[in-house]
């Protein structure tokens, strides 16, 4: 049996949930979303994810927090940072917090597709499961 590939998606603008949610569960990954970070951490708490993206800008805890958050928890998780806001310190210090890698919104399907793919082979992913990766909307 393969394991699936669990990922939580913590990000305020609910678009980005529905964008990517959808397309990430057909290509057999275990997708949750969840728009307030702090409910978000509290199912990270309670379940292993394999991968989180985070907003690094957001209402109620920002991303470099939640970063923090995270590898205190488990040194393992792949955290990818998504921001509208791409500001080089802010890239140096979620790098520096442990970030596997950092995206600036809007960003391209192909270039999502390509961290989930880089991310998912560091867990040792064997299978690209995302190979024929098409966003929707």
């Amino acid at each position: 049996m393969t394991k699936k590939l669990k990922i939580l998606i913590l990000d305020d603008e609910e678009i980005v949930g529905k964008r990517l949610a959808p397309t990430l569960r057909k290509y057999g990954c275990e997708v949750e979303v969840f728009l307030n970070p702090i409910e978000g951490l509290k199912r990270f708490d309670e379940m292993n994810f394999d991968i989180v993206v985070t907003d690094i800008r957001m209402k109620e805890m920002n991303g470099l927090e939640v970063l923090k958050h995270i590898r205190q928890k488990n040194d393992n998780t792949k955290i990818i940072v998504i921001t509208g806001y791409a500001m080089v310190d802010t890239s140096r210090k979620a790098m520096e917090l442990g970030a596997f890698d950092f995206i600036a919104k809007p960003f391209k399907p192909i270039d999502f597709k390509e961290i989930i793919n880089n991310a998912a082979k560091a867990l040792g992913f064997e299978i690209d499961l995302l190979a024929s990766l098409q966003f929707e909307g």
